[in-house]
């Protein structure tokens, strides 16, 4: 169980680093708004997809505590 808790806790620290980074590129893309200063789908795509990326790492935590909560 602790290398279970371990593993799910490596994912949410990726997530946690990676996509917000990420998030910070496809936001400064010129396809993320359009002429009028709009967001564009293109950036509203990203956005979900990263915030699924984020509810999964905290996902990720909680299971993790619970992985080491049960190994005890």
């Amino acid at each position: 169980m602790i290398a279970l808790a371990v593993l799910l806790f490596i994912n949410a620290a990726f997530n946690a680093v990676v996509w917000p980074q990420f998030y910070k590129r496809v936001a400064r893309d010129p396809r993320a708004r359009d002429a009028e200063g709009r967001a564009t789908a293109f950036l509203k795509v990203h956005a979900v997809l990263i915030a699924v990326a984020l509810v999964l790492a905290l996902v990720s935590v909680i299971a993790g505590i619970a992985a080491l909560v049960g190994a005890l």
